[in-house]
């Protein structure tokens, strides 16, 4: 009888931790469609924002430089920026309902590491979006629109839908960047990776860097180094904090 109570508990517990995550999915699908349709709402907001880099190319004949190629590539932008903010708004919302879901399994320390993770996170996400946005995409765009590959006779065209969505996952991929320290530190106080090895590693990391950053900047150097500078900073960063508060010894 024991046995059979047993296991009808951790059937109920099963059940009810399915729920739990059932739940999870669903207020998280919710906020993101809310989220979406309150973007879309400020679309036009939304686009002047992500249009304004482009409002520093030299050599501008008129206002209107973004140009549509198909007839549905307005609706089709729309709907791609609208769910990709809703995606970026709705995260703290889907950030809480997963924290709410795990945390009871969590040890006193875990729970320490998930809030200062959380806490970290979000300063150097918004030191990523400040960064891409305000630093490394005027300097590309200089860059690529100087008058040493133009020539003055030429103006531009350019497609609505690739620069509109080329800026906002730019501005996105700037912003995920800069959590990579907070994943080492992450692994390093849960034993899953020394820093001593992350060090003696650091060649290699940087070649690693380098290359995440030509996929994040167009192919010019000047950019790469941008955005690789910092992120080789936090780097060794992240190993001088491990060591200072003694973890990471594996």
């Amino acid at each position: 009888m024991a046995s059979i109570d047993q296991d009808q508990a951790k059937k109920m517990a099963v059940r009810q931790h399915l729920k739990e995550l059932r739940n999870v999915f669903l207020v998280s699908i919710i906020a993101l469609v809310a989220a979406s349709i309150a973007a879309s709402f400020y679309f036009n907001e939304i686009v002047d924002f992500l249009y304004s880099p482009f409002s520093r190319i030299q050599g501008l004949k008129t206002e209107d430089t973004l140009f549509a190629n198909m007839v549905f590539e307005g609706f089709l932008t729309k709907l791609k920026i609208s769910v990709m903010s809703g995606l970026i708004v709705s995260c703290p919302v889907m950030v809480f309902m997963i924290i709410r879901f795990v945390i009871p399994a969590l040890s006193r320390k875990e729970r320490r590491v998930l809030f200062l993770t959380i806490i970290v996170s979000s300063l150097l996400l918004m030191v990523g979006f400040y960064y891409g946005y305000y630093n490394i995409l005027p300097i590309t765009i200089e860059f690529f629109t100087n008058n040493d590959f133009l020539p003055s006779n030429v103006s531009f065209m350019l497609s609505y839908e690739k620069n509109i969505l080329y800026i906002f996952r730019f501005i996105l991929m700037s912003m995920l960047s800069f959590l990579f320290p907070v994943v080492l530190e992450v692994l390093m106080v849960l034993n899953v990776i020394g820093r001593k090895t992350l060090f003696r590693s650091s060649r290699f990391v940087i070649v690693l860097i380098f290359v995440l950053s030509a996929l994040i900047t167009p192919p010019d150097f000047i950019s790469q180094c941008i955005i690789a500078g910092p992120l080789i900073v936090l780097y060794f960063l992240s190993i001088l904090v491990a060591k200072i508060c003694r973890f990471g010894e594996v």
